[in-house]
C-alpha cells in the first residue's frame, strides 16, 4: 500500500505562486505516474497535470498550461506541482495520485490506485 502525503497548500493572492509536494515514506515514487487532481465541493475531481513513470513526460490540462509545472526529485522521492499566476478559479483541494508504471494516458481518476489526503489551495485577495 502506497501512502501519499501532500503539502504546500495555503492562502495566496491572485497572481501569486505555490509549490505543492507529494511524498511517501515507504515505496518508490519513481515507479509511478503521479497525477495532480483538484476538486471543489460538489464538483467532480479534475486532473490538472501528470508526470509519467517511464520517461518523465508531463501532461497538463489546458486550463493550467503555461502556469503549472510538475517535476520529480527521485533522490527525495518527491513530486512537485509548481503553480504560478494563480487565479481565484484555482481554489480547490489538490490531491496527488499514483498509477504504477503509468504513462499519463488518461485523466480518469479510476486509473490511479493510490491517493493522498489532499491539501487546500485558496486564491483570494
Amino acid at each position: 500500500q502506497l501512502q501519499l502525503v501532500e503539502s504546500g497548500g495555503g492562502l495566496v493572492q491572485p497572481g501569486g505562486s505555490l509549490r505543492l509536494s507529494c511524498a511517501t515514506a515507504h515505496g518508490t515514487l519513481e515507479y509511478y505516474a503521479i497525477g495532480w487532481f483538484r476538486q471543489a465541493p460538489g464538483k467532480e475531481r479534475e486532473g490538472v497535470s501528470c508526470i509519467s513513470s517511464t520517461d518523465g513526460t508531463t501532461t497538463y490540462k489546458d486550463s493550467v498550461k503555461g502556469r503549472f509545472t510538475t517535476s520529480r526529485d527521485n533522490a527525495k522521492n518527491t513530486v512537485y506541482l509548481q503553480m504560478t499566476s494563480l487565479k481565484p478559479d484555482d481554489t480547490d483541494v489538490y490531491y496527488c495520485a499514483a498509477d504504477l508504471w503509468g504513462s499519463c494516458t488518461s485523466w480518469d481518476p479510476k486509473e490511479f490506485d493510490f491517493w493522498g489526503q489532499g491539501t487546500q489551495v485558496t486564491v483570494s485577495s
